[in-house]
């Protein structure tokens, strides 16, 4: 059955236009207004469309209008074919032939769009073919990728038509209301994935016209938009209310959520981080409005209905730099609202740029009742298109993201913090007491750190004193002390020289099965922490039954006990140059074990610190001691005498000190802090109980940097990329660290940015705080979970890469080996598990 159809003329279109704004300096080149139609009936909820050269559009109901975005001057095309109004317009995919199709209750039509212009220039009447008809009112149309079949939505079906034969293959039937969107899945030919009001998706195989997944119930208002992203194999669906929610598309992921995101609270917080970032500079008018403001006007909507979804292909970030992260960590998301633009970072989750139409003056549709868009045209900008609300009104919007990005960004900082550091450490700094000359050599080029500029001696400096009546022997012999401590020590340090580096290859996938584990202790004592020796042959881990234990790094053997605690241990860590493990406990004290005697060469607690101490760790290469105590950071340096007097034991001669105090900003209690050991570095990063993060720069002796709102809840561990000696890193991947607190997964940040780069999120984490490690390669983040699994992600993706099943209660803590390709995980119930890779 074929249609005709006519040329409209004398249609009326205003010139382009420049669009002035209150956005405080931004002028036009942000939004320019290409053209505005004036329908004569409202279309408010019709599926528009936007290809890379055209935009589709009804005009008075039943007419189809075609405008060439990259060619203004040719003539608005208008093809009439429909009796009733047309509700839904798509395009379709290939380039030959470009195809277009439209749809009203009493049919749908498909159009060749250069056959018609051609028709035109003859003078003749383009025809389209129906492809059927009293379907109904068709809300959504989608071609499948190759063009050859087209989902029709009408009503509560999807029927999927042949667009060469004209004939409906299959009806997808199953939701309970009426379906709003469809999109088909461009990596599996044979998937089709609808929305509807009903408040959740379908996953359909379109060929047997069989349902293959059905979710829940997402949303207290019907969905209205859908997009499929082929580069992170996630989908993005977003409903009325303004709430978008992101599955996994990955095949054994079982169509997972991996975050839902409240629009109106991000634009609220993307408001606040401007003016917090840049306080006073911003003029009144350019401010978003809170939602405070918004709940008071009648006239602006506080929901932002997602209308419309879009790439967005934006360059964002510095991690992209070190080629670590793939292009997926910049890939960005148009949603298009009635009240605005915003563009969202998949990667964080975060909002880059907001667009709202009442911030810019003259814009003829300020309410906008459905919206198309279109990623990127010829000029790299993106399209637009609007129907009013509450008129008649059709505009076609041309927007610059690179300048609405540059108009919205946030302040570069003065000097970009490094882990790095590009300068020696300053007469005045508290790491001049220590130090003699600093290197900022990462990996393999590393130097020992001199324990103190001034060195350790008796007080004669011969190897021999001769002195009356000292060199006679004693007449009787009273006791045999011991007289090896000389040779022990000159042992200890032949065993560490005679280890010699070896660089291993960079892991081309993490440590998946299960080779080994055991328990640690008997009454499923929680083991709360663990972590591998810098040489990797050695792995400690801290237990509730206040003991601390170190096992060779294939869990075989006998394990060395230190006990001496009076409460749980939740922190262990080990010395650069693997003699020594430090252990900090609720009782709040800090020890230190000497791993070779395993006996304490060192305990600090309340004599020394008036507050318990929260975490602590060896710093700048084992020169300091760093810890946390209350609302403060103290840099300790610290002497631990090897040699004692038989007579004098019970007289310890190790000793710490206390060099400097940094208080975090507001005075909050230090819940966690990180820092390099592995080669010199000046920054030190915290954690605060009032969810902010903070850097310090103990080269000056100061705070450097403060993250507000890092989280929803306080960080309970900081983790930074800290490399290792057996693999090579590019230079800028030490900037990057993760943070994680409960409920509220993980955080990946850069140093020279401050800002999320990427959100790791999906692992069950809501009551118990699960640690988190990067591996030795850089590549991958691991983490405990509470469905006893441990997760590990891919830097360059948002969704976990492998699940690891084989623990029997919550997974307290991870930790790569620096040497081998091997991953060790503690329980909730006392046991060590060992990953290997396949």
């Amino acid at each position: 059955m074929k249609c005709e159809a006519e040329q409209t003329q004398g249609l009326q279109m205003e010139e382009p236009q420049e669009i002035s704004s209150t956005e405080g300096g931004c002028v036009g080149d942000i939004v320019i207004e290409k053209f505005l139609i004036e329908s004569k009936k409202s279309t408010p909820h019709v599926q528009l469309a936007c290809s890379m050269q055209h935009s589709a559009f009804p005009l008075d109901g039943n007419e189809l209008c075609i405008w060439n975005t990259e060619d203004p001057s040719q003539q608005l095309l208008a093809l009439r074919g429909h009796h009733q109004p047309i509700s839904a317009v798509a395009f379709g995919n290939t380039a030959t032939p470009r195809l277009i199709c439209s749809a009203s209750p009493d049919r749908v039509i498909m159009w060749s769009l250069d056959e018609c212009r051609e028709k035109v220039l003859e003078g003749l009447i383009p025809r389209g073919t129906v492809l059927g008809t009293l379907l109904g009112k068709v809300l959504y149309l989608r071609f499948s990728p190759d063009d050859r079949v087209i989902a029709v939505c009408a009503g509560n079906k999807i029927l999927v038509v042949d667009t060469e034969s004209q004939s409906t293959l299959v009806e997808l039937e199953g939701h309970q209301g009426p379906v709003t969107a469809a999109e088909f899945c461009t990596w599996r030919a044979h998937v089709v994935i609808s929305v509807s009001e009903d408040r959740s998706f379908k996953v359909w195989d379109h060929r047997v016209g069989s349902l293959i997944y059905n979710s829940p119930v997402l949303a207290a208002s019907p969905l209205l938009s859908l997009l499929v992203v082929e580069g992170s194999k996630q989908l993005v669906t977003g409903c009325a209310e303004g709430q978008l929610w992101i599955f996994s598309l990955v095949d054994r992921h079982h169509y997972r959520c991996v975050t839902r995101v409240d629009l109106r609270k991000k634009r609220e917080s993307f408001s606040t981080r401007r003016l917090d970032s840049n306080p006073g500079s911003l003029p009144e008018e350019s401010r978003l409005p809170s939602a405070h403001e918004l709940a008071k006007g009648d006239d602006v909507e506080v929901t932002l209905p997602v209308l419309g979804l879009a790439h967005c292909e934006l360059s964002l970030g510095l991690a992209s730099e070190c080629g670590l992260l793939s292009s997926e960590n910049t890939s960005c998301l148009w949603v298009g609202s009635s009240a605005g633009l915003l563009i969202l970072n998949l990667a964080n989750f975060e909002l880059e740029a907001v667009l709202h139409y009442k911030n810019f003056r003259n814009l003829s549709i300020q309410v906008a009742g459905s919206c198309a868009l279109r990623s990127k045209t010829s000029d790299g900008k993106a399209f637009c298109l609007l129907t009013s609300m509450f008129g008649n009104g059709i505009a076609g919007l041309k927007v610059d993201p690179t300048a609405l990005l540059r108009c919205q960004q946030r302040p570069t900082l003065g000097t970009r913090l490094s882990v790095l550091p590009s300068s020696r450490v300053l007469p005045t700094s508290p790491l001049h007491f220590g130090v003699v000359e600093s290197s900022a050599q990462p990996a393999r080029h590393r130097q020992p750190a001199a324990r103190s500029v001034v060195k350790d001696q008796p007080l004669v400096f011969h190897s021999k004193v001769r002195s009356s009546g000292y060199t006679s022997a004693p007449h009787a012999t009273m006791f045999s002390p011991k007289t090896n401590i000389k040779n022990d020590c000159k042992r200890s340090s032949e065993r560490k020289n005679s280890y010699k580096w070896k660089e291993s290859p960079v892991q081309n996938s993490p440590p998946t099965r299960l080779s080994r584990w055991l328990a640690v202790a008997d009454g499923r004592a929680a083991v709360r922490c663990v972590q591998f020796s810098g040489d990797g042959r050695q792995l400690a881990c801290g237990s509730a039954n206040h003991l601390a234990l170190v096992f060779g790094a294939d869990l075989t053997g006998t394990p060395a006990v230190f006990p001496g605690h009076d409460g749980p241990v939740n922190t262990v860590c080990w010395s650069h140059d693997g003699r020594w493990l430090l252990s900090v406990s609720q009782d709040g004290t800090l020890r230190v074990w000497s791993v070779r005697r395993t006996e304490l060469a060192l305990c600090l607690g309340k004599d020394l610190l008036p507050k318990p101490v929260q975490s602590a760790q060896f710093y700048y290469i084992d020169t300091f001691i760093l810890l946390s105590s209350g609302p403060e950071v103290q840099l300790l340096t610290y002497h631990i005498d090897t040699c004692k007097d038989e007579i004098r034991r019970y007289k310890p001669k190790s000793r710490g000190r206390a060099v400097v105090r940094l208080p975090m900003t507001g005075a909050v209690e230090v819940t966690s802090l990180s820092a390099v050991n592995d080669f010199y570095s000046y920054l030190v990063l915290t954690a605060g109980r009032n969810r902010t993060l903070e850097a310090f720069d103990l080269n000056v002796g100061r705070s450097a940097a403060v993250i507000t709102e890092a989280h929803s809840r306080p960080v309970h561990q900081i983790c930074q990329n800290k490399g290792s000696s057996f693999m090579t890193q590019p230079s800028q991947l030490y900037n990057l660290f993760a943070t994680t607190a409960v409920g509220d997964g993980i955080r990946l940040w850069d140093l020279r940015t401050l800002r999320c780069e990427r959100r790791f999120e999906g692992h069950s984490n809501r009551c118990y705080p699960c640690g988190i490690a990067f591996s030795p390669c850089g590549r991958y983040v691991a983490c405990g979970a509470e469905d006893r699994h441990a997760y590990v992600y891919e830097m360059g993706s948002s969704t976990f890469c492998h699940r690891l099943s084989g623990h029997t209660d919550t997974v307290t803590g991870v930790a790569f080996s620096p040497s081998a390709s091997q991953l060790a995980t503690a329980t909730l119930d006392g046991k060590l598990h060992l990953f290997v890779t396949e």
